[in-house]
């Protein structure tokens, strides 16, 4: 059932897009024009502090509490910023430390994950690659992951790409089933979704 689903979705021209933050996009875009209008190879060094620094805020309590801490004043953004910078490497570009004095002073800090996530993403479109992620509850075993991978290999984005990337995410609360993000399109097969429709569709009978 899982795989008809995933073939008929993967295959299907009408596929969702991703709930996206415009915000984030926003400074997505212009870090990725910024950088590229520099050089190839500044791309490539701000694309590696920015995974660096998403990385680390990931594993790090402190740094993704500042991160998300919406009543930090304008001064204490500030002064927490260095801490970011080092995340990035001994050396990062004005480009990686511009944007983040630029979030802070906007107090869009919180939207550093998204900001990096659509950067990564020009990237990927930019290279031709094809970065797909399949999220399920535990880990999928290796012959589901290869099916999955088969037919996703079978979709037209897939087959335009110059290349493809998939990475198996752990999310427990996707409860069962998956959701396959790639590129902008999201295909929600997790019984969370199923759950939460469900729970919809009783709210609007009551």
């Amino acid at each position: 059932m899982l795989f008809s689903s995933a073939r008929s979705a993967a295959l299907s021209a009408g596929l969702g897009r991703r709930a996206a933050s415009t915000i984030a996009l926003k400074y997505s875009n212009a870090v990725f024009s910024a950088a590229l209008n520099q050089s190839p190879q500044v791309l490539t060094k701000v694309q590696a502090e920015l995974n660096a620094i998403q990385t680390a805020v990931k594993t790090s309590p402190e740094l993704n509490t500042f991160i998300t801490n919406p009543t930090l004043s304008t001064r204490d953004r500030a002064a927490g910023l260095p801490a970011i910078y080092a995340a990035a490497g001994k050396e990062p570009s004005e480009i990686t430390k511009n944007l983040f004095v630029v979030l802070s002073e906007n107090g869009r800090l919180v939207e550093a994950e998204g900001v990096i996530e659509g950067f990564n993403e020009l990237v990927a479109g930019y290279k031709g690659e094809l970065n797909v992620t399949i999220t399920s509850a535990a880990a999928l075993p290796r012959d589901i992951q290869t099916k999955l991978e088969t037919l996703l290999k079978q979709s037209q984005a897939a087959q335009q790409a110059k290349s493809l990337k998939i990475t198996n995410k752990i999310n427990p609360t996707v409860l069962g089933g998956v959701v396959v993000d790639f590129g902008d399109k999201t295909i929600d097969l997790s019984v969370a979704s199923r759950v939460n429709k469900l729970n919809n569709l009783l709210s609007q009978s009551v």
